[in-house]
């Protein structure tokens, strides 16, 4: 679990990241999280966003994203999600104690 002050530190880093991933009406599926899994483990922190053709809560799907991929769910803001996982091979990020 992410402390307050984690989340925040993660929240000031991927202001400047672009989306990476969409979630569009089709939702989230396996091939859906086998790419975000995938990529998190380059990246450590990722955004996702929700696509205006997905009807359903953006905090729903990024829980359900954060849950099936081992990853923290940082933010969801509007219709973008930040999720964070801490890389076995590539760890980039240090986080604040």
């Amino acid at each position: 679990m992410l402390t307050g002050k984690q989340k925040r530190y993660l929240r000031s880093l991927a202001h400047h990241l672009d989306a990476v991933f969409q979630v569009g009406k089709g939702g989230v599926n396996e091939n859906l999280i086998r790419h975000i899994e995938e990529a998190i483990e380059k990246r450590e922190l990722m955004k996702i966003s929700v696509l205006n053709n997905n009807a359903d809560d953006p905090k729903e799907i990024g829980a359900e994203l954060a849950q099936q991929s081992g990853s923290e769910l940082v933010q969801v803001i509007g219709k973008t999600i930040v999720l964070y996982k801490e890389s076995r091979d590539n760890k980039t990020i240090e986080l604040p104690r």
